[in-house]
């Protein structure tokens, strides 16, 4: 059977320590994009159905500067799509066991997930992704016959096994550790540049 190209095969799984002194994750397996400055988007000129969006994140109330860039790049986002943003209450169950709190998110996460979703993960052992071939994972989700593109970032530990396993492509943004406010404005920023990049029109800061 043939592996999708955004599909991850992570030689290790996501660890649940903060500790930045732990030892990193092996390289994924599998392919890899070359990370080209000069690549063009196959969809780039070319209608692209669509598909409403969602972007799931798991964390605290954010800060009053995140959700301004938020609604900034929402409504920027409005003029090509449905977008819906939806924050899920890290550790829901207030508990100190890291383990719990990971699978009490993955669970909440799992439970705003629908069959006809396509679902793109960001992960630290995904795929690096230049702004072309996000513009390529959104052409490419509209040709699966999925009815929504729904983004997750994970809270403080990252996302659990379930969600992992559900997701259709699995993709990081940085190789540096992204705290997930700084995660999720770089995603939105992606997304709306890559509306650009599809229609070929002019990037607008």
């Amino acid at each position: 059977m043939a592996i999708s190209p955004w599909r991850c095969i992570c030689g290790a799984q996501h660890s649940l320590s903060k500790d930045r002194g732990a030892p990193a994750p092996s390289p994924p397996l599998g392919p890899t994009f070359p990370l080209d400055a000069g690549r063009r988007s196959k969809y780039s000129g070319q209608s692209v159905r669509a598909m409403p969006m969602r972007l799931l994140t798991v964390g605290k109330k954010r800060s009053q500067g995140t959700q301004l860039l938020v609604e900034e790049y929402k409504e920027k986002l409005g003029y090509y799509c449905d977008f819906e943003d939806t924050l899920i209450r890290s550790n829901p169950k207030l508990t100190s066991d890291v383990k719990v709190q990971v699978e009490a998110e993955d669970t909440a996460i799992m439970q705003q997930l629908k069959p006809e979703d396509f679902v793109v993960v960001l992960d630290e052992n995904g795929k690096d992704v230049i702004s072309e071939q996000i513009a390529d994972l959104i052409g490419d989700a509209g040709n699966t016959g999925s009815l929504r593109l729904t983004f997750c970032i994970g809270g403080p530990y990252g996302l659990g096994v379930q969600v992992r396993e559900r997701a259709d492509a699995t993709i990081r943004l940085s190789s540096l550790v992204l705290n997930h406010q700084v995660a999720l404005i770089v995603l939105m920023e992606q997304l709306y540049r890559a509306w650009t990049i599809i229609k070929g029109q002019k990037y607008h800061h």
